[in-house]
């Protein structure tokens, strides 16, 4: 009776004092030195185990251990953020590095080397995180023996409340940039979506693996309880690589669309005069494309592409040619049969190899170079369809785009998917031509040769 007594007046008594503590453990909101929480945590478990022997039945031990756990549970909360917004801030340093002014004599930090900071940095601030929860299972703290801190810490707090919920966290942060409708998406630098599908990938590849791997080896936990498998994370890095990597050629594929919509809708195609030379905008194309084609190679490797003929700069030459036009559309200009042509140009369509524009892009830059033309040359295409042109107009689409051919089938992986896009710009600027009379080859070459 008397044993009872004094345990509800210890329990009692005690109430006040595990409420300060718990108090003062929450306003420890900054992770910095882990260590002086942990000493403190193990000073107040220490001090506990005294009064806890002299009286059995008061709670002091299974209250104590309840602050400690909820305090190392709070503090992996802390660290997850802590991971959160510093991944956030890298992401930032590589946005302001893309978009810095390029100072003369001074070059840019190539996407290699921001690919390789941004890794590294993430990883290394992992490893110290890693470290410090540590310290909470370290052999000479008193509570590192409970079972908490034996299984449930490791496996499902580390693990899987840290670790794993951070690498969710990438790819939920890098996925945003295509995701949002907002101004986030619109505003993102076609460049960093580029650099997070290769840090996806890469971590798809191995940096998850590695991670995890580091992650057992020093949490080895006795729990048993399900955790998230290395390939259903890896498979989540790869789709979300895919993504930003679909949306970047997309991005860049809308950029050099821009460029040939606004070239094609603000001329007059009737009234144009006879063409002297490659337009502008034709080699502004070709210099953005060239540009990608470099930037792209500093991440991603070259891929396959099928084998070129001997000649494939040379073969839009006969493309283009006035017999081949006249013998193609001249029926369709003649009162008597635009029925006719009209069919076998569809009939033609019908055993045409189809191009599909958006089709997945592979990890490669072959496939993104062929992804950013085929959308590039199908804009200019619907927008030629939607024009009227005279016969100079009609001449001056022959001599851009056999410019065009010139230089763009050494970029895709398929020379023959430029070629029957650029017939078609021609076909359809001959189609909706008022007075059809095609160029004749050997001049179209004299002015790409001279453009």
């Amino acid at each position: 009776m008397a044993e009872r007594k004094l345990t509800t007046f210890l329990d009692e008594l005690s109430e006040g004092y595990f409420e300060i503590v718990e108090k003062r453990l929450r306003e420890e909101k900054s992770p910095g030195d882990n260590s002086l929480l942990v000493r403190a945590l193990d000073r107040f478990h220490r001090r506990l185990q005294a009064p806890s022997k002299l009286v059995p039945g008061c709670s002091f031990n299974r209250r104590g251990t309840e602050i400690v756990v909820r305090a190392a549970q709070e503090r992996l909360a802390q660290y997850l953020q802590a991971l959160k917004d510093f991944f956030q801030g890298c992401i930032t340093d590589v946005r302001q590095a893309l978009a810095a002014p390029r100072v003369p004599g001074k070059e840019a930090p190539a996407l290699g080397e921001l690919l390789a900071m941004l890794s590294g940095s993430v990883l290394n601030q992992i490893k110290s995180v890693l470290a410090s929860v540590h310290l909470f299972t370290a052999k000479d703290v008193a509570f590192s023996d409970k079972p908490y801190f034996k299984g449930e810490f490791c496996s499902q707090g580390v693990r899987e409340g840290l670790i794993v919920a951070f690498i969710k966290s990438v790819c939920q942060t890098a996925r945003q940039f295509c995701d949002s409708p907002g101004e986030k998406s619109a505003n993102t630098p076609p460049l960093l979506l580029l650099l997070l599908s290769r840090l996806c990938l890469d971590y798809e590849t191995s940096t998850i693996s590695y991670i995890l791997t580091l992650t057992d080896e020093q949490f080895l936990g006795l729990d048993h309880s399900p955790v998230t498998p290395v390939s259903t994370l890896c498979s989540l890095a790869r789709s979300t690589a895919q993504t930003l990597l679909n949306q970047y050629v997309k991005s860049q594929g809308l950029v050099v669309s821009q460029m040939l919509r606004k070239s094609v809708e603000t001329r007059d195609w009737v009234m144009t005069i006879e063409p002297r030379n490659v337009r502008a905008v034709m080699k502004r194309v070709v210099e953005d494309i060239t540009s990608v084609d470099v930037q792209v190679g500093l991440l991603y490797e070259e891929g396959v592409r099928k084998a070129h003929s001997s000649d494939s700069s040379k073969r839009t030459f006969s493309v283009y040619s006035s017999s081949r036009l006249q013998g193609r559309y001249a029926q369709s200009y003649t009162p008597s049969a635009p029925l006719d042509t009209s069919l076998l140009s569809n009939i033609q369509k019908l055993f045409s190899e189809r191009i599909d524009i958006f089709s997945t892009v592979q990890f490669n830059k072959v496939s993104i170079l062929t992804g950013i033309i085929k959308i590039s040359l199908k804009t200019f295409l619907e927008c030629v369809r939607l024009r009227t042109f005279g016969r100079f107009g009609l001449q001056q689409i022959q001599v851009d785009c056999h410019y065009l051919q010139l230089y763009l089938w050494r970029f895709v992986s398929d020379e023959n998917l430029v070629h029957c896009l650029l017939d078609e710009v021609v076909c359809s600027a001959a189609h909706r031509c008022l007075d059809p009379a095609p160029m004749e080859q050997s001049v179209i070459d004299v002015i790409c040769e001279r453009g």
